[in-house]
């Protein structure tokens, strides 16, 4: 599993799966 960090500005595409509404999966990111 990638870690992604998030930084304040950073755009990002998150996906959040029905099962665990509490974790989001990063699945894009742009600067």
């Amino acid at each position: 599993m990638n870690y992604i960090r998030i930084l304040p500005g950073d755009k990002v595409t998150v996906e959040l799966t029905p099962y665990d509404l509490s974790r989001a999966r990063i699945v894009f990111r742009t600067k």
